[in-house]
C-alpha cells in the first residue's frame, strides 16, 4: 500500500528567462482549520528559459517522486 502525501508544484520566475519549479509538501494540519499549509520540499537546481519548460521538468520530478512512493523531505 502506498503512503499518501499532499504535494504541490509551482513555478516561479526569478528573473527574465529564468523559471524554476518548486515542489512543496503539506505540513501538519492546524487544529480547527480546514486550510493546508505548504513548505518548500525541493527546488530545481537549474533554471529553465520558459514557464512551460520549468513546469514540464517539475512534473517529471513529481512523477519520479510519486513512483518512488515517498515524499521529499521538507526543508
Amino acid at each position: 500500500m502506498h503512503a499518501t502525501h499532499d504535494l504541490a508544484l509551482t513555478v516561479q520566475q526569478r528573473a527574465d528567462g529564468q523559471y524554476i519549479w518548486m515542489m512543496m509538501a503539506a505540513t501538519e494540519p492546524v487544529a480547527g482549520s480546514d486550510a493546508l499549509y505548504y513548505r518548500p520540499a525541493c527546488t530545481a537546481a537549474v533554471a529553465q528559459p520558459s514557464y512551460s519548460s520549468a513546469l514540464a521538468v517539475g512534473i517529471a520530478e513529481l512523477t519520479r517522486v510519486a513512483a518512488a512512493g515517498s515524499a521529499p523531505a521538507v526543508a
